[in-house]
């Protein structure tokens, strides 16, 4: 026997001693959903400073059907936040070899060039010569050694410049390396415009230094590195990763390999992924298809100035 009042739910459940949520339906299990809850926490683990739109790019990749609102949605559901980091920012200044008034247009325009430097597990040190594409933000070498001189920048310059030709202008800084009679004489003998930045003004360089802070906080500081060796061989691989793998946003063009592999894969409906569907084509049945509007159009009587024509031409000829 059922009693019904005219009394509403919540002081219903105020007088029983219940929660409200506990009169409500459950919502019915959802595989798909735990899957990809379970793989974006597996995502967030191994990008741990990484926020939920390079998640969800990462995920796209992988063609799981997943929206800006339900990702936002689950993210905040289980807790996957990144602690937030107060930037001070800087004037851009008046440089007339920075990036804002010498920016690069086309690919192996502008090359940019830094130093970034770390220690090994026994405590001693070892330096990192970074080379970039500012236009594509392509990392076209992390040269690993404990001592980088001016003769060793230029065997690396040498090496991509057989690859890929010489670049149109060198950025860098005023280091002693970069400064060094043997570059100079490189960029004479290559005809490579060298474009040094002011003094005490890294902000001048600011593609190459955003990306040794990414190195420095995906793989620096969260890796110790036991021999050079090993070095060599996790920054390799993370630069290969760097370049062919993660997601393009923001100004960053997309590798050629990237857009190579999405154009190839397809887009993918996000029916066909939950119910485990066939993504191939459909066959075409042996019926002919019926015929187009236009064509009915100019198979009956003559109506329009444009069949009109075609019939009075037909029939003079």
């Amino acid at each position: 026997m059922t009693l019904v009042m005219d009394v509403s739910e919540r002081r219903v459940c105020r007088v029983a001693g219940q929660h409200r949520s506990t009169q409500r339906r459950a919502a019915p299990p959802n595989p798909y959903r735990d899957k990809l809850v379970t793989r974006m926490r597996e995502l967030a683990v191994a990008n741990p400073r990484r926020g939920r739109r390079y998640i969800m790019d990462l995920l796209r990749k992988e063609r799981w059907s997943v929206g800006a609102r339900l990702m936002k949605r689950l993210w905040r559901q289980e807790g996957l936040l990144v602690p937030q980091k107060r930037v001070k920012r800087r004037r851009i200044g008046t440089g007339e070899n920075g990036i804002v008034r010498r920016r690069a247009t086309r690919k192996n325009e502008v090359w940019g060039m830094d130093f970034v430097q770390d220690r090994t597990a026994d405590g001693r040190p070892f330096r990192m010569l970074v080379v970039l594409d500012e236009y594509t933000r392509e990392c076209l070498a992390i040269e690993v050694r404990r001592r980088l001189r001016g003769k060793d920048v230029v065997a690396v310059l040498d090496e991509l410049t057989a690859i890929r030709g010489a670049p149109v202008h060198l950025r860098a800084d005023n280091g002693p390396e970069m400064i060094s009679k043997a570059v100079k004489e490189w960029c004479a003998a290559s005809g490579t415009d060298a474009l040094y930045i002011d003094p005490g003004s890294p902000w001048q360089n600011g593609i190459v230094e955003s990306f040794n802070g990414r190195l420095r906080d995906e793989l620096l500081s969260s890796e110790i590195f036991a021999t050079l060796d090993e070095t060599r061989l996790l920054v390799d691989r993370w630069r290969l990763h760097y370049n062919h793998r993660q997601p393009a946003r923001g100004a960053r063009p997309p590798h050629p390999d990237q857009r190579d592999h999405a154009r190839r894969r397809g887009p993918l409906a996000q029916g066909d992924l939950r119910e485990g569907r066939s993504t191939q084509a459909p066959r075409r049945s042996g019926r002919r298809s019926s015929p187009s509007a236009a064509s009915r159009a100019c198979a009956a009587p003559p109506r329009s100035s444009s069949c009109a024509g075609a019939t009075s031409t037909g029939s003079a000829a």
